[in-house]
């Protein structure tokens, strides 16, 4: 027999404890084994988030591999129950193992199909997304309570979070201490450094010259507080004079600041240079024009300076290369959906299932009730019954409730625009300013090596896959050859 390794995962210790999803996921693994003619010889269990690297289990999974050579197959429920992230993907990748990708009915090796390897690919993008998505869902849920006028983080010095009325207080004592700081910088005797330092002396709190910087600067003390870019009108209390509050941003205004050049710089960040390896940076030179030059980090370079116009029309030749024919775009989206549709019925007839479980617990508890009131039964029998029945109908709701959050988007859609994107990629680029220009390259790119005449860009997945197809021009042909 085979030997093969399973690895299962929950997010959080709160749904380990809920005891329905690591239980389910290895007996359904057993189960796929025993059919495929596995032998189980190893199980790894995480309890962590999939989003970043660094999983305990995962990393000895990763070990284990290593060094044991006889075993070469992984099987796991689906992507994103393995990984959220490409490093933890490339990571298994290098191992040259087989993975089994059980509800998602694939299985994914380095002697796999392009066209399975790119399936694997946008799964482990839609997975990625998903993580995306609930990081932004917790952002629109801060905004909202910012726009409420409550504060959606940690309160500032001279404010403490009252965790059971989910609030912000005032600190009797490190709000005098703030009071104290404001009035004695409004006198204009004191430098950032030696306020910090009287402080010190005063109350015993050791306060950085950063920190008494920002404190000094903090509108909070004042009824107002900045989230996400926008100024918001706290409801919280305040304590500070707000006549005091701006003499003292005039204090701190003091002598006039140096300006800088508000024009920005649109491609910086994005490109190495391909001689030394140095960051290329951006300089406005006239106050109009802007170049491009290696920042010489690691000695001299030979790497000649780039205007800006013309280095965007070199950044947009790679994107002319992310085409892919649309007999191909139509196969792969109809096979994701297919998948979608199989895992639907799937979790529809488990629901169902479900359901009718919940139902008969229901009538046998109303069938228990009336025989209680008919003395049927026993007082005591009939309560501990009924705790076992109540403990079984909130596992099966948590089940169902489990089912009905755990939909997972439209991936042959989300699929559909990748490529769409692709397509039209170099058409959006040409019609767009060198801002915008730089926001759909980041999208499309991790890095770009710059040289004296041309641009190698390394591509975010799955565009690195879909240029190379495209670029091996193996989209045509029989598509199951791909």
């Amino acid at each position: 027999m085979t030997e093969a390794v399973l690895y299962t995962r929950v997010s959080s210790r709160e749904q380990q404890q809920e005891g329905f999803s690591l239980g389910a996921q290895s007996k359904f693994l057993h189960e796929y084994s025993d059919r495929q003619g596995f032998q189980i010889v190893k199980a790894f269990e995480d309890v962590e988030t999939a989003k970043t690297s660094g999983r305990k289990q995962f990393s000895e999974m990763v070990t284990w591999f290593k060094r044991h050579r006889s075993c070469r197959v992984l099987i796991v429920e689906k992507t994103d129950r393995l990984y959220r992230n490409f490093r933890d993907a490339v990571t298994l990748e290098d191992l040259d193992i087989e993975i089994h990708f059980v509800k998602e009915g694939s299985a994914v090796s380095k002697e796999s199909k392009s066209q399975t390897r790119l399936i694997q690919g946008i799964h482990l993008v839609m997975a990625r997304n998903y993580s995306e998505n609930l990081r932004e869902e917790v952002k629109k849920g801060m905004r909202e309570k910012a726009a409420q006028g409550t504060f959606p983080g940690l309160a500032p010095f001279g404010y403490r979070n009252n965790k059971a009325e989910r609030s912000i207080e005032v600190d009797p004592v490190d709000s005098i201490t703030v009071k104290r700081m404001f009035e004695l910088y409004a006198r204009g005797s004191h430098s950032l450094t030696t306020l910090a330092k009287t402080i010190h002396v005063e109350t015993g709190k050791k306060i950085s010259r950063g920190n008494v910087y920002l404190i000094l600067k903090n509108r909070f003390y004042v009824g107002t507080f900045e989230w996400g870019g926008q100024t918001y009108q706290g409801t919280h209390p305040r304590f500070l004079d707000p006549v005091l509050f701006e003499e003292v941003q005039s204090a701190l205004a003091g002598h006039n600041r140096p300006k800088y050049s508000k024009r920005e710089i649109a491609f910086r960040g994005l490109m190495n240079c391909a001689y030394d390896g140095c960051t290329l940076t951006g300089d406005v030179q006239k106050q109009k024009y802007v170049y491009y030059r290696c920042t010489g980090h690691r000695g001299k370079c030979e790497l000649p300076r780039f205007r800006e116009e013309d280095l965007a029309s070199r950044l947009g030749e790679p994107l002319k290369g992310l085409q892919v024919p649309e007999e191909v775009v139509s196969q792969i989206v109809t096979t994701l959906r297919k998948d979608q549709q199989h895992a639907e019925s799937k979790v529809d007839a488990e629901r169902s299932r479900l359901e009718a479980r919940l139902a008969g617990i229901h009538n046998r508890m109303d069938g228990a009730y009336t025989d209680k009131l008919d003395g049927k039964i026993p007082e005591d029998f009939w309560e501990r019954k009924m705790n076992a029945w109540r403990t079984e109908e909130q596992q099966i709701k948590v089940a169902i409730q489990g089912l009905n959050n755990g939909g997972a988007g439209d991936k042959a859609l989300d699929a559909q625009k990748i490529f769409e994107l692709a397509n039209k990629a170099y058409s959006l680029y040409v019609s767009q300013n060198p801002v915008e220009k730089a926001k759909l390259l980041k999208m499309l790119f991790s890095n770009c090596s710059v040289d004296d005449v041309s641009v190698t860009p390394t591509y975010r997945k799955p565009f690195d896959m879909i240029f190379k197809r495209a670029h091996l021009e193996e989209w045509s042909g029989r598509l199951d050859s791909n």
